[in-house]
């Protein structure tokens, strides 16, 4: 089974706000809200986490504007930008059946129908109403839309992995 971090990647700091060190934040969770909702969050420094305490926070249509405890001036604030921002696994909430998606980047990708193996989960990505997974499967990669139709269970399990089911011509068409 994939040993799961106990830090996940929620936001990158892509500016300045104002002159009293607020900082613009790229979202990297399922919504702007959820990342605005984070009492801390943490970056590395020297291979270390190392945790600052949000003091406030606010969504500023896709981005998020945060302060933190000890980052008071554009001077520091600057310091921080294209510093990549971490939130702890336990400070989220998920509801049963839901994951991270750092948790199944890598998984290996199987034919539900046949068993087979056919690859293995390059990355997701979100262009709109849902998401799309591109796998890599020996000959380049192919996208499948993340719908319930395609992608029929997730397991963390002893046979972890994902479980998909595809139809004619689907891996030639996207490639």
């Amino acid at each position: 089974m994939k040993e799961l971090s106990p830090y996940l990647e929620c936001a990158m700091a892509v500016n300045t706000h104002g002159v009293k060190g607020a900082i613009k934040l790229e979202n990297r969770c399922d919504t702007p809200k959820v990342l605005a909702s984070l009492k801390r969050m943490f970056i590395k420094k020297n291979g270390e986490y190392v945790e600052m305490k949000v003091v406030s926070s606010s969504v500023q249509k896709t981005m998020v504007i945060s302060t933190f405890e000890g980052i008071e001036t554009l001077e520091d604030a600057i310091a921080l930008r294209g510093t990549v921002f971490y939130a702890a696994r336990e400070d989220f909430r998920l509801r049963r059946g839901d994951y991270f998606i750092a948790d199944i980047i890598g998984l290996p990708v199987f034919d539900d129908d046949t068993g087979e193996e056919i690859g293995k989960l390059l990355n997701v990505l979100s262009p709109g109403a849902h998401q799309v997974y591109v796998i890599e499967d020996g000959d380049g990669s192919f996208m499948l839309p993340n719908v319930p139709e395609f992608v029929r269970r997730i397991s963390f399990d002893d046979d972890a992995g994902i479980y998909i089911h595809l139809i004619e011509g689907m891996r030639e068409n996207s490639r």
